[in-house]
């Protein structure tokens, strides 16, 4: 069925629908007839009222109180009688999928046209504008619903996400790409590589909802990889490709109501029976995320000779509890029971004994990954407060003109370019180092950056909040994404370890290379 076509009115005609009887408003060069709608408005009527909105043009006065997305909202698109004549709207807004951005610093450069990287071959590019696409047109929708309503991701966009293979993607390069087509065959597993899982990563988070994107099986991220480095055969040929295909969940459990960033604090035992085939895990795991949901559980338990991280399956004397944390349920973070938990010697990771090594081994690339959510999270709140600057008036003026809103801004392009170039270079050198290399020289450069980051993602936060005002501390409207932000933004600095303790650590590492000769 064809689409109705619009009338055209001239303003003339627009003005004299001055009344409550017949009240017409121009937004964008688009007529609407509110006259029903007036004393329905949330505000109430009173802001139809106000000098030069009624048969006059009110673009500004609307866009200096709604999101552009509230024009296509159906019970307000309705609304809609026509266009003026000789006119076409002019304002660009709302989600076009796959599109780039055009604000100024929205985008990482090596998408800025004009701008080159050496960094990035065409496919990175091709992976990019099909992960922009998916995301926009698959993801951000339900994550706008179900991230307000606490619920996790539906099954239905976690097999989207397995058809394409991004679950196995966001694990990075390796032997469980062999074979795979990834993102329908845009990149091959063979020349797939940390710049690929960067794009994947930064696309991902676009969501714009922080929970309902830890509830993408992030705790996969974290939970999968020991097993995939440390499994015998026959487990990661049992596990891994339920887990890729989303059919099973996989968390991480290291962290302890008694020990966060110090994992020889753990508190959870695990020892072997009479016969030496099973693991008794007893204890307990705080902030798992995914663990609501979770079929495994990659444990780290202190046993008789150190640490051993154990894949524990869920089962009789396992149980899990919702915690509430600053973002809602959709991640599935939960309080994790292990109650003498018979578990088989098989699903060891690594040797009996080594288990930090395992859980060390594993840091350096939650973190990494963590670093370019972060920065991306970042950038999306540098474009909500371009446009917001843009069109909000203050004083009679736009508020870029002040410039104390404009020495904010300086300050938060300036960190998320630099978080950026400096990820950046950290990626480039693990794809050119080994994963034992990365380890002894990549772990202090990757803590330092995600304490640095995350330090300066709560200025961002901080800065955001003061430029949008109230709207910044309101969960819908104007400034709803500013206000999820600034809200969520700290598990960045916790999650993966606390600032200080990576601070610390970047500089003991320093300091072991230091050479012994060297004076003033």
């Amino acid at each position: 069925m064809a689409a109705k076509e619009l009338k055209r009115f001239s303003r003339e005609e627009v003005a004299k629908h001055n009344t409550t009887d017949s009240l017409w408003v121009i937004i964008d060069s688009r007529v609407f007839d509110v006259t029903r709608f007036q004393n329905l408005h949330p505000g109430g009527a009173s802001v139809f009222t106000d000098e030069g909105i009624p048969g006059g043009d009110a673009t500004e006065a609307f866009f200096g109180l709604h999101r552009y997305e509230v024009l296509e909202k159906p019970q307000y698109a309705r609304l809609q009688i026509g266009i003026v004549e000789g006119e076409e709207p002019q304002i660009k807004g709302g989600l076009v999928p796959g599109q780039l951005s055009k604000v100024p610093y929205a985008e990482p450069t090596w998408l800025s046209e004009g701008f080159k990287s050496p960094y990035y071959k065409e496919s990175h590019r091709k992976l990019q504008r099909a992960m922009r696409e998916f995301v926009d047109s698959v993801i951000f929708p339900e994550a706008q619903e179900l991230e307000p309503q606490g619920k996790r991701p539906s099954q239905g966009v976690l097999d989207k996400m397995a058809d394409l293979n991004i679950h196995a993607m966001r694990m990075g390069p390796g032997k469980h790409l062999k074979g795979l087509t990834l993102m329908g065959g845009i990149v091959t597993p063979e020349e797939f590589d940390y710049f690929h899982e960067l794009v994947v990563s930064q696309e991902l988070t676009r969501c714009g909802g922080r929970g309902y994107g830890d509830g993408l099986l992030s705790g996969c991220v974290i939970g999968l990889p020991p097993v995939l480095n440390f499994g015998s055969p026959e487990l990661k040929a049992r596990v891994v490709p339920e887990v890729l295909s989303a059919k099973k969940v996989i968390c991480l459990a290291i962290s302890e109501a008694y020990a966060g960033s110090d994992v020889f604090g753990l508190h959870t035992t695990a020892t072997k029976t009479e016969d030496g085939k099973h693991w008794i895990v007893t204890g307990t795991k705080k902030w798992i995320t995914n663990g609501m949901f979770s079929d495994y559980f990659t444990v780290g338990c202190k046993t008789e000779d150190g640490f051993t991280v154990i894949l524990v399956e869920r089962g009789e004397g396992v149980t899990t509890k919702p915690i509430k944390t600053s973002y809602g349920p959709s991640a599935g973070t939960a309080f994790v029971t292990f109650d003498h938990v018979k578990v088989p010697v098989e699903n060891t990771l690594g040797e009996e004994g080594g288990g930090i090594f395992v859980m060390l081994s594993n840091f350096n690339h939650e973190r990494w990954v963590m670093c370019c959510i972060n920065v991306r999270s970042q950038r999306l709140v540098v474009e909500e407060c371009m446009k917001w600057v843009t069109q909000r008036k203050a004083f009679g003026r736009p508020l870029h003109s002040l410039a104390v809103v404009r020495a904010k801004l300086a300050l938060m392009i300036s960190r998320v370019e630099s978080y950026q170039a400096w990820l950046e270079s950290i990626t480039y050198q693990m794809c050119n180092m080994s994963y034992k290399e990365q380890a002894s020289r990549l772990a202090g450069q990757i803590a330092f950056l995600k304490s640095h980051m995350t330090r300066g993602s709560q200025l961002t936060a901080a800065d955001a909040v003061q430029i949008f005002g109230g709207r910044g501390i309101t969960q819908t409207g104007m400034g709803k994404f500013i206000e999820h932000y600034h809200r969520t933004v700290t598990f960045d600095a916790l999650l993966g370890g606390a600032e200080d303790v990576l601070a610390d650590l970047g500089v003991r590492q320093a300091m072991r290379s230091m050479p012994p000769d060297e004076r003033l």
